[in-house]
């Protein structure tokens, strides 16, 4: 371990090599600014399988990929025993006459069963789905799932249970798709084992060099939050493209190939593309985490931590939120967690800064140096990272400049602007869906991100950008004045930290900006001095609820006018679910899950006489 200090805000960051990110600007006659690395891209592979080639040939025997067995140990497999496995699966897909149009359909999640079926497919130019486990296992009446199979036409579906997925197994069979399980299978199903038997590696290998950059990899479906999910055409060059970018932001990691612990679901782009698609392509290796940053679960993460010294970690924010307390209390935790760690990254919402500091005081206390913390900007159309930020632009919610080989329009009026990007890593748009895809670009052909940047310094592009919330979350009070509702959350959790999990602000069409909260039980737990509070018992305690009444107070005090100032708040007295679509996969808040399933709490926020569960930061509002 490096030597401790004492101070640190003083400290350095670990040494860490990045590319460089220096862009240049231009203003169009329209007036839109177009903003873009000059230094070229460079090449990049073909297709991803050239990668898993090439490393079964370099390092046959190094891991790549592991998860734990039934008995709690480590399952491993190694690049040449992945690249047996990838060419046999193959082979026997490709008999079955799969492709484009009749596609493989993944239920379950991460696991190595997953991961070999997926990588086949994209081996063999057979395109493939993998779809949120919470369309088959949480709803009941799986119209998004049969969305999905309507639109794709899978030829096969995969599920890692059969007994688990059997009615989501039932709801979508129909003649001509052949059903796949691992375990317990259903009367007619194919066992995954007798799969990977049936042999075919030179069908498989005379496919594989059919493959191009335009075949199409994988189809990943957006949220479907406002409507039923589109699916999202992932091609080899978006897929290669976006390896390249990244490769050559975190150039690091080809002096010293990924070592992770991954649980983001590989039916999202940040997971399935980026995450599993950079050990692939830089030749490390990937440990499949079982746990997620939910009570109950969260304690598998830090078991694997204490095992897997990570040197490159990625996590939603309130995933690192959830390890945190952890962190702070097991010496022996930050010791194996920072060992080996360079950096860390966010993405799917914005990190708290009282959970940054945190961090980096605790990797300070460890090594003696800071982890340099960053996220980056894209979605799902983007495969998935557009924007990268270095050491010069570290700071919650900077996502930096466009990345190398992607040219990023900025559409105004500023000062907040509207972000559209062009780059070989942008969809060509949504399966069978030409409409869809029409609308998602402009007249240039920029694709429309619809996230909203702030320059972080007017006067110098090289400051990088600030993300200043999605443009469809905004909305107008009653006056028509504008809430730009991301910014707004954000100020307010850093205001309110660290007594809040989350917060989602209402007031559409109202005369007043509103907030339903979520309680951080521990913290508020501390704050009272009763380790035994229950949600139910905080949001009824008087000593919460006067800090909370202070906190809005100061923050509506600062506020610079209507479209800044929450005026009143309530406490969600249960903690946002995956299950009622309050939380995306990814672990995330979504607003228009949350304001769907809490009506009556909202609707208690705009009363003319406020109950007595709503905080106000006028007081004699009650």
């Amino acid at each position: 371990m490096e030597p401790r200090m004492t101070h640190p805000f003083a400290a350095s960051y670990r040494p860490v090599r990045l590319g460089q990110c220096h862009v240049e600007i231009r203003e169009e006659p329209d007036g839109a600014l177009l903003v873009s690395q000059p230094e070229p891209l460079g090449p990049y592979a073909r297709k991803l399988g050239e990668r898993l080639v090439h490393w079964a040939r370099l390092r046959p025997d190094q891991t790549w990929l592991a998860q734990r067995g039934a008995d709690g140990q480590w399952v491993r497999i190694s690049y040449a025993e992945g690249l047996r496995r990838v060419r046999t699966i193959a082979g026997a897909l490709l008999r079955r006459g799969l492709d484009v149009d009749r596609p493989v359909l993944i239920l379950s999640g991460n696991d190595l069963d997953h991961a070999m079926l997926a990588v086949a497919c994209m081996y063999a130019g057979i395109a493939y789905a993998p779809v949120a486990t919470a369309y088959s296992l949480v709803s009941r009446d799986f119209a998004k799932l049969r969305h999905i199979t309507d639109l794709l036409t899978p030829g096969l579906v995969f599920a890692s249970d059969g007994a688990q997925f059997g009615a989501a197994l039932a709801a979508i069979a129909h003649d001509g798709l052949e059903v796949l399980v691992a375990a317990n299978p259903p009367p007619g199903a194919t066992a995954f084992a007798a799969l990977r038997e049936e042999g075919g590696e030179a069908l498989a290998d005379a496919a594989h060099d059919r493959v191009g950059p335009d075949t199409i990899a994988k189809f990943l479906f957006t949220s479907g939050s406002s409507g039923m999910p589109k699916a999202v055409i992932n091609t080899q060059r978006m897929l290669c493209s976006n390896m390249a970018m990244s490769a050559a932001h975190f150039a690091y990691l080809e002096d010293e190939p990924p070592v992770t612990l991954e649980w983001a679901p590989w039916n999202h782009t940040a997971g399935g593309n980026h995450n599993f698609n950079i050990v692939l392509y830089l030749g490390g290796t990937l440990h499949i985490d079982d746990g997620k940053p939910v009570p109950g679960l969260v304690e598998t993460t830090i078991r694997n931590l204490r095992e897997v010294s990570p040197n490159w970690y990625m996590n939603v924010p309130r995933g690192y939120a959830a390890i945190l307390p952890y962190l702070q209390q097991d010496q022996q935790l930050r010791e194996s967690f920072f060992r080996n760690l360079k950096l860390c990254m966010y993405a799917g919402a914005g990190i708290e800064p009282h959970v940054w500091r945190a961090i980096d005081e605790l990797a300070v206390q460890t090594t003696g140096r800071k982890v340099f913390f960053t996220t980056s900007l894209g979605s799902t159309e983007t495969a998935p990272l557009a924007l990268v930020a270095d050491q010069s632009m570290a700071g919650a919610g900077v996502v930096g400049v466009p990345a190398r080989g992607i040219q990023l329009k900025l559409v105004g009026p500023g000062p907040r602007w509207e972000a559209r990007l062009k780059g070989p890593n942008i969809t060509p748009g949504y399966w069978r869906s030409p409409q869809l895809t029409a609308a998602a670009f402009d007249e240039d052909g920029f694709y429309k991100l619809g996230d909203a940047l702030r320059f972080v310094d007017p006067d110098d592009v090289n400051q990088g950008f600030r993300f200043d919330g999605r443009f469809g979350e905004d909305f107008k009070l009653a006056t028509g004045t504008w809430v730009a509702a991301g910014p707004l959350r954000l100020g307010w959790l850093e205001a309110a930290a660290p007594l809040l999990q989350d917060a989602v602000i209402v007031g559409a069409n109202q005369d007043r900006i509103g907030a339903l909260v979520f309680l951080d039980v521990p913290a508020c737990a501390r704050l009272v001095g009763d380790g035994a509070a229950t949600l139910d018992t905080l949001a009824d305690h008087p000593a919460l609820r006067a800090e909370l009444a202070r906190r809005l107070v100061d923050f509506a005090a600062r506020a610079t006018g209507s479209s800044t100032r929450i005026e009143r708040i309530t406490i969600a007295r249960r903690p946002p679910s995956m299950e009622r679509g309050e939380l995306t996969d990814k672990g995330a808040i979504s607003q228009a899950g949350v304001l769907s399933c809490n009506q009556e709490l909202i609707a208690a926020l705009f009363a003319a006489e406020p109950g007595a569960d709503v905080i106000c930061a006028n007081q004699d509002a009650h």
